[in-house]
């Protein structure tokens, strides 16, 4: 009987998460240091939402029902291994990756910007990574994002703002503050080492420049 009762309630649920299933596995993926990290995160946000899916009224609200419980979860593993942030790199960055390019300088040069997009997004407390990734990577509104982290749109902003400050400042100690203009998306690889990146030229109070990484 539970085995049906189960059942039951896992088929409406995939088709639930169907829709959503990629990208909410790459926002897992950018929040973490490393893909791994990312997918245990994404299978953990799986379980727990299928757990508590008698709880949600409205079918439609599916999206930032299930992202808030992503989200939650992250919020919650940050808090438990703060230490994670002060691990190198180097040793979450999956290794054996194709080169790119005729002398592969080009996969190793994309790999640098992904290890120091990374990095930045590393140090920033966990709400105010959740919404640079959301707003500046995955292209949330702030509506959304407030939806999905339980505060207001005012909070969101802030939380933006000053998350962009701080990515800031942390190129400038690397020597890019003149040429930092954005910092989420070399995090899009967040272990992956691929995809845009950010993190470079100057920054701004505009998105625009948060998704790639120039040399």
């Amino acid at each position: 009987m539970i085995a049906a009762r189960l059942g039951e309630r896992w088929g409406p649920f995939i088709r639930l998460l169907a829709p959503l299933h990629d990208q909410a596995l790459l926002t897992a993926r950018r929040l973490c240091r490393s893909s791994a990290e990312g997918d245990d995160l994404f299978q953990e946000a799986v379980l727990r939402a299928y757990e508590k899916l008698p709880t949600l009224r409205d079918p439609s609200r599916f999206r930032s029902w299930f992202y808030a419980v992503l989200l939650s979860l992250h919020r919650g593993r940050s808090r438990r291994a703060f230490w994670r942030r002060f691990v190198p790199i180097a040793d979450l960055i999956a290794a054996g990756d194709e080169p790119v390019g005729e002398d592969g300088r080009q996969g190793e040069e994309e790999r640098q910007r992904a290890e120091r997009a990374s990095r930045a997004l590393a140090g920033l407390p966990a709400v105010q990574r959740e919404a640079v990734v959301l707003h500046d990577i995955e292209g949330f509104s702030m509506q959304e994002i407030a939806v999905m982290q339980a505060v207001t749109v005012s909070a969101v902003k802030t939380r933006v703002v000053r998350g962009r400050t701080k990515l800031r400042a942390c190129y400038r100690r690397w020597g890019l503050g003149p040429r930092v203009r954005g910092a989420a998306s070399g995090a899009a690889a967040a272990g992956t080492a691929s995809g845009s990146e950010a993190l470079a030229e100057p920054i701004g109070s505009s998105t625009t420049g948060m998704r790639r990484e120039t040399s």
